[in-house]
């Protein structure tokens, strides 16, 4: 079974209001990484490639939740957990009362106030975030 390519949506800072104003950017237009340490020059402050800005998550439906057309999002580091279910409420246009939970690694539901960019470090594999989002309880 081929796997279907899957574009990046950049969500805005989460000091923009509800999500509004995403773009959608293909795969091939994202911006390259920046080289290794071990390619720059002594001297040079060039962060280290897990310290980029942006991090990808992959958005996983559990149960009778509808499934997102798009799994994958570039997210910036230091949106949260709550930022995050806001927007997957807009984008599934749920009802405000309507529940959602989000977990890591299908076993744990992160404090709302918690940072993408700290699960990342702590729960990231392969260069991405997975998170299962669920409107019932699942895990936990």
């Amino acid at each position: 079974m081929a796997e279907e390519p899957q574009s990046v949506l950049q969500l805005p800072p989460s000091s923009a209001a509800g999500g509004e104003g995403l773009t959608e950017v293909s795969p091939e237009t994202t911006t390259p990484e920046p080289p290794s340490s071990a390619a720059v020059s002594p001297g040079t402050e060039e962060p280290a490639g897990d310290t980029k800005k942006k991090i990808d998550i992959l958005l996983k439906a559990v149960g009778d939740t509808p499934i997102m057309k798009t799994k994958k999002w570039a997210v910036e580091r230091t949106r949260t957990i709550q930022g995050l279910i806001d927007f997957i409420k807009k984008f599934l246009k749920l009802v405000a009362s309507e529940q959602l939970f989000i977990y890591v690694n299908q076993s744990f539901a992160p404090s709302p106030d918690q940072e993408v960019g700290t699960l990342y470090e702590c729960f990231g594999s392969d260069g991405k975030l997975v998170l299962h989002y669920c409107k019932s309880q699942a895990w936990g």
